[in-house]
């Protein structure tokens, strides 16, 4: 093997370096020295996201196994900045006295997770996709069960790890049958090779489960709850957000390279999924007290949406999915922040806890407003466009009818969204949550996201003023 291949892995090598550094730094820093490991971290983290953001030429390395296109930088980017959001907001929760040892800990599993999205986001083989799965799954086990001293945690741990690993073998049965009928893994060539039998319908089957768990669409969702609530806040976001839209993203790409032969079996298994996801989560999320397990099926619930732009199957599609994730990720991770900040201080985080709340802490209360308009899609917001440009892709194929069930749970879900509000800004208690001042990471990463919510949106109606008048790209 040429060693030179792992030159052009320009994404992936930074990010193991940054991680090496921050483990070494950590067990042999000194007590004085680690008081600044999260601006170190941040500040290195930082300028491994500076360098992806500039794309080179494609290429392919291993014989084909590793893949890379310019496309992949700006999603990869993408996950860089929502980790660094969700690193900053975790700097209360790492500062406390029973976590405050295992910092470097955290860094290292969560940057082990990104680093196997990364890789299955460049794979060109099944075997590096599944390596890429299991990097990001295993770890990510680890930090729901991170706080130890909590039961809720370990139990999150425990369940996330039994349902990964029972999705992970159904998902390698499937490619194992592929394998066997095929007589490859290379996504290139099985695209030739796939001619729509009923074992390789059953095979994509099985595939589909394991990337249906990482996504949390319905009925592979039910470990989602309790994982969202039982694991710590900071871990949440991540898991809702950077899990979500990376998987997202690879799902289409197979599709879309080892799965055009049978378009037409997989879209009707989507829009089944699509319409199951967006409905339930929506009927369960009104009815949901904690604000943890009400964002768990907010994300299921957006989940759907975002396959709104993977049946699309078209450049179209995955440009909206492509904004719908970032502008996702900023939403989510600013209502996330807001109820980190709070727990953290109160340890509350039950919906009827945030009565009143504007009046003691009013600019975390319109922060949280904002990010809920966006995630439910009202204008001018960024989730209003974002919204707006799945339907129209998966409308240009022809899918109305999906688009319409969509548009009727966006009303149910701006009810729920709305309980929140209420509940900030409109209810009264005699014992509002005391007002507190946030962290200066906090702070910033929330300034970061309330920023996005609002610059995505507008930048998205310039931009398409622009296309009208013939200068779009």
């Amino acid at each position: 093997m040429d060693y030179s291949n792992f030159l052009y892995m320009r994404e992936e090598l930074p990010l193991i370096a940054v991680m090496v550094i921050l483990l070494l730094y950590d067990l042999f820093g000194s007590e004085r020295s680690l008081r600044h490991f999260q601006l170190v971290a941040c500040l290195l983290f930082g300028a491994h996201t500076v360098w992806c953001l500039f794309p080179h030429e494609s290429c392919e390395a291993f014989g084909g196994m590793y893949v890379y296109r310019p496309m992949l930088t700006v999603i990869k980017s993408i996950l860089n900045v929502g980790t660094l959001l969700v690193f900053m907001q975790a700097h209360t929760w790492l500062e406390g006295d029973r976590t405050r040892i295992r910092r470097g800990e955290f860094y290292f599993l969560t940057l082990s997770t990104l680093l196997g999205m990364y890789f299955m986001m460049s794979a060109g083989h099944f075997l590096l996709f599944f390596i890429g799965l299991e990097t990001a799954s295993i770890p990510m086990a680890a930090l729901a069960a991170f706080d130890k001293y909590k039961r809720r945690s370990a139990e999150a741990g425990a369940k996330y790890i039994l349902t990964a690993v029972f999705a992970s073998a159904l998902s390698l049965y499937g490619i194992s049958m592929i394998y066997g009928t095929t007589g490859t893994l290379y996504f290139d060539d099985l695209a030739a090779r796939i001619d729509g039998s009923p074992l390789q319908i059953m095979a994509f089957v099985f595939f589909v489960v394991g990337m249906a768990f990482k996504i949390s669409l319905v009925p592979f969702h039910l470990w989602t709850a309790d994982v969202y609530e039982g694991a710590p806040t900071s871990v949440t976001a991540y898991l809702s957000v950077i899990s979500k839209g990376s998987a997202a993203f690879v799902l289409m790409t197979i599709l879309l390279k080892v799965f055009p032969a049978i378009a037409v079996e997989w879209q009707w298994m989507l829009y089944a999924l699509i319409v199951l996801s967006i409905t339930v989560a929506n009927l369960f999320a009104i009815r949901q007290k904690n604000l943890k397990r009400f964002l768990a099926f907010s994300s299921i619930s957006q989940a759907g949406y975002l396959m709104l732009g993977v049946i699309s199957a078209d450049a179209q599609g995955m440009t909206a999915l492509v904004y719908y994730v970032l502008v996702y990720m900023v939403s989510n991770l600013a209502a996330f922040g807001v109820i980190s900040a709070v727990e953290q201080r109160t340890g509350k985080v039950m919906m009827e806890d945030y009565n009143g709340l504007y009046r003691t802490n009013p600019k975390l209360s319109v922060v949280m407003m904002l990010a809920l308009f966006s995630l439910a899609g009202i204008p001018p917001f960024a989730g209003f466009f974002s919204k707006f440009f799945i339907f129209a892709a998966a409308a240009g194929q022809g899918y109305y009818g999906l688009v319409l069930i969509a548009l009727l749970n966006t009303i149910i879900s701006l009810y729920y969204y709305l309980l929140v509000v209420k509940a900030m800004f409109i209810n009264s208690t005699d014992e509002p949550i005391a007002p507190f001042r946030s962290d200066n990471y906090t702070r910033i990463s929330l300034m970061v996201c309330t920023a996005g919510i609002v610059l995505l949106g507008v930048l998205s109606v310039v931009y398409e003023r622009i296309s009208l008048f013939g200068f779009g790209m």
